[in-house]
């Protein structure tokens, strides 16, 4: 069943309002995109494709004080990385065609050039029950104003002086309607246009404009901007422009406990409390990509979720699910001890060594075998082992059994402790005959292992959210960072995780791991192979 805006899109061709769908992506370049921004850039896409049209990637580099060249290239980077393959367009190139629409606004006496500060504007907007008040420039001449804009475009007005505000209606109940600024000066260096400006529009000014000169058919935005959305019109019944678009909203993506703020996600790096833009626990998709998740998991989230007319959360579960499902199928298995205690075999020699074959993965046979020593020395995860063990614990324990995977079930011998009881050295025995048999043993319990001499040393590292969760009434964003939400192991795995082949691995009764693109000795936790880790 086809969606409200596919609705809409198929009742504009049906009626001949529009030959061919064009819809655009138009972010800032003040930041990395997060999941949020992929939900709108498969929805974008997603129509474009479906219908036959295209999409356009146009960055709306309006404001020279936050943007950056290092954004625009994450963010192209992003957005070919989840499918999208177009033209990159800059709204800052139709600079001059925003002017000439603001000079005809002047000259129609639609515009007016202002003095007004921010407070006095706060002040003059009135509220939702009072209307606001006239500037005191409201009817300045026309030829007044035309001279102030053109000496605000040559840099002879200082910063705040000056804004050109729409003259609409300042009693309108739309407070967006009551004479917005759409023309401040900025005395900064363009990303691109250099300092040939000193004047720069508003977003709200631009982007209707934006949308005409590209003829974007559906200019599709998130909730927020519904309010927007009769200035947006009247730019356009004003301005003599080559098209028409129309905007449409749809609700914006909403994770529990995950920022979706692009301030608050800067906060975060620049306060030093993650590691970057790309660190894998931001929900930035440098940041996904980093953790392991792949195009094909994030689109079929946004398949999932769908598009709605109203604002609600998703459950992180959601998310976790599609990537999980799609490491599930592609991701080989592997054996690796992220917290190792040593386990030495006391019925064999020193130089033993016997080679067992592993699945590569259980339920797909064409994904092979591997071969896979044991020795007389393994290491098995801490956590498999105790002295003092809770009720219905199937794994190694003192008079207890337990199977090495592919291997033999072994039986506890021994173990050395250091002062403080701590377990350092592990002794068992093999099970003669078990390999493959349990020979009427019962024995519950699986763990993993690897082998002393032929494992490799890497970095694991488990991830909890950003946020902790609402409680007590705690909602300040500074009172609910988790400074717990990386944990960090010094963990061994089968020589088998160093294939350059393969990044993503499933650390067998662990979780999904992925190799850092950076730090090759580096495994990211993708997802854990349930919802149960810190959650």
């Amino acid at each position: 069943m086809p969606n409200f805006i596919e609705e809409i899109i198929e009742d504009d061709l049906a009626s001949g309002r529009v030959q061919s769908v064009v819809t655009r992506f138009p972010p800032e370049p003040n930041g990395y995109l997060h999941i949020g921004h992929a939900k709108s850039i498969c929805l974008n896409l997603g129509l474009a494709k479906k219908y036959g049209g295209v999409c356009n990637l146009r960055f709306d580099d309006t404001n020279p004080v936050k943007e950056d060249d290092e954004f625009v290239n994450s963010i192209v980077d992003d957005v070919k990385w989840l499918g999208w393959n177009g033209k990159v367009l800059y709204g800052s190139d139709y600079f001059d065609v925003m002017y000439e629409c603001a000079v005809g606004l002047i000259r129609d006496g639609k515009a007016y050039v202002d003095d007004i500060t921010p407070e006095q504007l706060k002040l003059e907007r009135g509220t939702l029950t009072e209307p606001g008040i006239d500037s005191k420039h409201r009817n300045r001449p026309i030829e007044e104003s035309l001279a102030l804009f053109e000496k605000m475009k040559a840099g002879e007005v200082a910063e705040g002086a000056l804004v050109l505000r729409a003259k609409i209606d300042m009693k309108s109940p739309n407070i967006n309607m009551r004479d917005p600024i759409i023309y401040r000066v900025v005395h900064a260096v363009h990303h691109r246009q250099g300092d040939k400006w000193k004047i720069y529009p508003m977003y709200d000014f631009a982007h209707p404009i934006e949308d005409a000169v590209e003829g974007i058919t559906h200019s599709i935005c998130t909730l927020e901007f519904e309010d927007h959305r009769p200035l947006y019109d009247w730019v356009l019944d004003n301005c003599k422009l080559p098209s028409r678009p129309h905007q449409y909203e749809f609700a914006r993506l909403n994770i529990e406990r995950t920022i979706m703020s692009k301030r608050y996600l800067k906060k975060l790096v620049d306060d030093g409390v993650v590691d970057g833009w790309d660190d894998p626990r931001m929900p930035t998709i440098a940041g996904l990509r980093r953790r392991g998740y792949t195009p094909e998991a994030l689109r079929d989230f946004c398949e999932r979720i769908g598009v709605a007319k109203a604002n609600s959360e998703v459950e992180a579960g959601q998310l976790e699910s599609c990537i999980r499902d799609y490491l599930n199928e592609t991701a080989p298995r592997v054996m690796a001890v992220l917290d190792p205690l040593k386990l030495v075999i006391v019925n064999r020699p020193d130089d033993y060594f016997e080679v067992v074959d592993l699945d590569n993965h259980p339920q797909r046979p064409e994904m092979g075998k591997r071969n896979y020593a044991l020795g007389k020395t393994l290491y098995i995860d801490r956590a498999d082992f105790s002295l003092d063990p809770p009720p219905k614990y199937h794994r190694l324990k003192p008079d207890g059994v337990v199977r090495l995977k592919g291997g033999y079930i072994v039986r506890y011998k021994g173990c050395d402790v250091d002062a403080a009881g701590v377990p350092q050295t592990v002794y068992a025995e093999i099970v003669e005959g078990t390999l493959g048999d349990n020979m009427g043993i019962k024995c519950k319990g699986v763990i993993q292992w690897v082998n002393a001499a032929h494992c490799v040393d890497i970095d694991a590292r488990r991830y909890d959210y950003l946020l902790l969760p609402v409680t007590d009434g705690v909602t300040d964003f500074n009172e609910r960072i988790n400074m717990n939400s990386r944990i960090d192991f010094k963990a061994k795995a089968e020589e088998f995780v160093t294939l350059p082949s393969v990044d993503a691995f499933q650390f067998m009764r662990i979780g999904y791991f992925t190799r850092d693109s950076k730090d090759k000795k580096v495994f990211h936790e993708t997802v854990s192979l349930k919802d149960s880790f810190n959650k």
